[in-house]
């Protein structure tokens, strides 16, 4: 007696509606749900048959891709029973042929995306400056980036001194992080992303309610965003110098740690008087793009940081909100934002808002008050650039969700790793 084989296959019906009216947010949210409905059924392959396939459109193949990777994509790490994902998707073997190279790189990127995400979502007595420093050392560990990790000591000796005010109230000593990719001619000028690295903040005496410090494991959203768009750099190999900059720390409360009133030594030399604790992410910054003006000559630098709640009131979780000295180099990282889907809304660097930073006693003030305080908070950073090319993102609400929006659920996106992708590849030669 034989028995034959038979291949049980689970066979999906996408509903689109009218094709003229169909647009890529509710094409992809389609295939998201069809993705988390695979998953639900034990499911880690999903394939699409040819007739549904735009052969030519490389759009409509990246789409695909990108809700699905990122629809498979769940933070389980805390928990005993694991999630499924889809780890293959089929095409048909024409369109395979035609964009494997592509798919590879994208696939790469989006990789990337879910790494930060991961990072991001840890909580902070898992990731605190060393590990996360550690981590950075492995995922770099075959790959073509200088990683250099600064202790505490060495800190001191390259006079970031802001940044350590604020890492001093911690038990856990700041790790200052800097990757080195430089894969393009040796004439080209880098481009410097640097990531805000606070990998708890309770506000310090400035002090947080209990439910604004529970999502701030999320605070280093900016640094996990600078590591992710080095990973996907690097692994794909693109014939350009980017450098990450990540200054790593904690804001606690202790007898050590910083106060409201304290006047405090930046990098540059300016003091800053301390007018809220809680505003410690700029001071943070303020010493490493400062580092990054000074050490690299950069062709631009980028800062990301999950800084201001006011930019929340304005622009909610849809857009991130950006600042900028330089129209030209803006309008570069927007269109990359707009090929990433990524969306960014320039707010502006008017002087007159400049002005409530203004201090009595110091060269500036770490906050403005309420008054236009997601420019303020960026205009802050602009004090220490070095007048160099400079982008200022705000990701507070695009880098960690409260309730699910699009292709994510509640928790981390790594927003920004494809537009900085994107920027790096426009000028890979």
């Amino acid at each position: 007696m034989k028995f034959c084989q038979i291949q049980i296959i689970t066979l999906f019906f996408l509903g689109l509606g009218d094709k003229e009216k169909l647009d890529r947010d509710s094409f992809q949210k389609a295939i998201y749900k069809l993705t988390k409905s695979a998953i639900k059924l034990d499911l880690n392959e999903l394939s699409f048959q040819k007739e549904n396939i735009d052969i030519e459109n490389n759009e409509f193949l990246y789409q695909i891709i990108e809700a699905v990777s990122l629809g498979s994509y769940n933070f389980d790490h805390y928990k005993k029973e694991k999630s499924g994902k889809i780890s293959y998707i089929n095409f048909p073997e024409k369109l395979d042929n035609k964009n494997s190279n592509t798919d590879v790189e994208q696939l790469v990127v989006l990789d990337s995306q879910n790494f930060v995400r991961d990072l991001v979502n840890l909580r902070s007595n898992d990731i605190y400056p060393e590990t996360l420093a550690q981590k950075v050392k492995e995922r770099f560990a075959k790959k073509d980036v200088n990683v250099r990790i600064y202790n505490e000591n060495q800190i001191k000796e390259m006079n970031l001194t802001a940044y350590l005010e604020v890492a001093k109230g911690s038990d856990n000593p700041p790790r200052f992080i800097v990757m080195e990719y430089l894969n393009g001619e040796k004439s080209q000028k880098p481009l410097v992303f640097v990531g805000k690295g606070l990998t708890y903040d309770s506000g310090g005496y400035s002090i947080k309610s209990n439910a604004g410090m529970k999502t701030m494991n999320a605070d280093m959203a900016g640094a996990g965003t600078v590591i992710g768009a080095m990973d996907a750099i690097a692994s794909n190999e693109l014939s350009v110098n980017v450098v990450g900059v990540v200054a790593a720390c904690e804001n606690s409360i202790s007898g050590k740690a910083y106060k409201p009133g304290d006047i405090i030594r930046a990098r540059n030399n300016m003091t800053i008087e301390i007018d809220n604790t809680d505003a410690e992410g700029r001071i943070t910054l303020a010493d490493a793009v400062n580092y990054a003006s000074t050490e690299y000559n950069p062709e631009m630098i980028i800062d990301l940081a999950t800084l201001t709640g006011a930019y929340l009131v304005a622009l909610a979780e849809s857009y991130t909100g950006a600042v900028t000295n330089n129209q030209k180099i803006f309008e570069k990282v927007l269109e990359a934002a707009k090929e990433a889907d990524e969306k960014i809304w320039q707010l502006p660097n008017d002087d007159t808002i400049r002005k409530y930073n203004e201090s009595q006693v110091a060269d500036v003030k770490n906050s403005g008050g309420k008054l236009g305080s997601t420019i303020t908070a960026a205009q802050f950073i602009e004090n220490f650039i070095e007048e160099k090319p400079w982008v200022h993102l705000d990701i507070a609400g695009t880098a960690y969700l409260s309730k699910p929006q699009g292709l994510f659920e509640k928790g981390a996106t790594g927003v920004h790793v494809k537009t900085l992708y994107n920027l790096a590849k426009k000028y890979s030669k």
